[in-house]
């Protein structure tokens, strides 16, 4: 993606930014977060090989610190298996996608839900545009590699599992930024930053209601910062 392009995401703000923060001001569950120093090991699991290619932008083609995030809910009073949950996502992300900053489009792979190898690009009105590729499925997680021309640099996780009665559900990240203007945008500016809070955590929310169930103890938020990457 060419400076220009990126450039003119910005001007896509405003109307995205006022809905979020519409949406963001008539939040009902409570933000836990906790933010501490992170180590080398936590870069993220290793994309399988036969998934790498020139494509994939992993974190070590990134600029900046990575952050690893992990937004957390536990869903009560929902009697979804984390399956079921899972395939919800894999059916359509967009039921549970905050419309007014991403919606996801497949590019590639079968009509129908995702499967490994399947790519799609998430637009949003900001510079977090950009494709991504289906790494990893399994029956209660999917996991998605930035690639080349995404504003960010590594992967993401959706899981849901049951935890003493409750539905639990996870989105973690490894990621950095793609290059420095993204670094500049996301960690010195920071209004990128809390655009995807308010995306990954109406994510949670809708998930909670899609399932039919209630958050207790509000969405958990947990980032350890990694300065720097081991060598290799």
């Amino acid at each position: 993606m060419g400076l220009a392009r990126r450039i003119g995401t910005v001007g896509r703000w405003p109307l995205g930014m006022g809905l979020a923060s519409w949406r963001y001001l008539w939040r009902t569950s409570p933000l836990h977060r906790v933010d501490q120093a992170g180590t080398p090991d936590d870069v993220g699991p290793p994309i399988p090989d036969d998934l790498l290619d020139q494509r994939v932008q992993g974190v070590s083609s990134g600029a900046g610190p990575l952050f690893r995030r992990r937004y957390r809910v536990r869903i009560e009073d929902s009697s979804m298996r984390p399956e079921q949950v899972i395939g919800l996502i894999a059916e359509n992300p967009n039921r549970a996608a905050p419309v007014e900053v991403a919606i996801f489009h497949k590019t590639r792979g079968a009509r129908g839900p995702m499967r490994v190898g399947d790519e799609y690009m998430v637009r949003m009105p900001g510079p977090w545009d950009g494709p991504v590729r289906v790494i990893d499925r399994g029956p209660t997680s999917v996991r998605l590699a930035t690639l080349r021309g995404h504003l960010e640099a590594g992967q993401i996780e959706f899981r849901a599992s049951r935890e003493d009665g409750a539905l639990r559900f996870e989105i973690e990240s490894w990621a950095r930024s793609g290059d420095r203007l993204s670094e500049l945008l996301y960690d010195r500016v920071r209004v990128v930053k809390e655009m995807q809070l308010h995306m990954w955590t109406h994510f949670c929310e809708r998930i909670a209601r899609l399932a039919g169930g209630r958050i207790r103890g509000g969405v958990q938020i947990h980032t350890r910062r990694v300065e720097r990457l081991p060598d290799g």
